[in-house]
């Protein structure tokens, strides 16, 4: 269920400070979103492929990798941000880390998707911003989406015969398992492969 509040009662900004809710909350264009804080399965799922990226793709191209960090726009803290599950950047992009938050476009960014909530909505503050690529990967099923920056609005990249789709900025392929897992590699590279979560 969504809802807007012309004003949020200080009392519901103050519990979501005490629970560590508020650590989730996003600024889009000066008007506060409130998600949930995520689940155990997106929190799982999220940390598992952290770990992946950092060993396969971070350590080996010297980049970033990093989860829930504030994705400002040019100018825009603290008033438009965004904070995806998580956020990749190669080093001729690491002047965006400003400590706090990144401002500007990250090579890739991560959202884990589970009903109801704003993934897909975040994409035009993405493009505008000019990320890459955006990775929607669907927090039940595993089934991953992968949004190309062209020209104009993203394009969501087709599998391979193998189901697998690969992703220009990493040279990773995924796709989901019959298991419900994430299914991840380097690309035509087997012996890389995991299906995440690893549990």
């Amino acid at each position: 269920m969504k809802a807007v509040m012309a004003v949020v009662p200080p009392h519901i900004l103050e519990s979501r400070k005490k629970t560590g809710a508020h650590q989730y909350d996003e600024m889009w264009d000066g008007v506060l979103h409130m998600p949930p804080v995520p689940n155990f399965d997106h929190q799982n799922l999220e940390s598992y492929l952290e770990g992946y990226l950092r060993k396969y793709w971070g350590k080996p191209n010297e980049a970033i990798v990093v989860h829930q960090i504030n994705v400002a726009s040019i100018g825009g803290w603290p008033k438009n941000y965004r904070i995806p599950d998580l956020v990749l950047v190669k080093p001729e992009r690491f002047a965006i880390n400003h400590n706090e938050y990144f401002e500007g476009a990250p090579n890739l960014v991560v959202e884990i998707h589970s009903l109801g909530d704003e993934s897909y909505d975040k994409l035009p503050f993405y493009r505008d911003l000019g990320v890459d690529e955006v990775w929607i990967i669907h927090r039940d099923t595993k089934v991953p989406e992968i949004h190309a920056l062209k020209r104009g609005p993203y394009k969501v990249l087709p599998a391979n015969a193998d189901g697998w789709i690969r992703s220009p900025a990493t040279n990773l392929e995924l796709k989901a398992t019959d298991a419900a897992k994430l299914a991840i590699r380097i690309t035509n590279d087997d012996s890389t492969r995991e299906d995440l979560p690893d549990d």
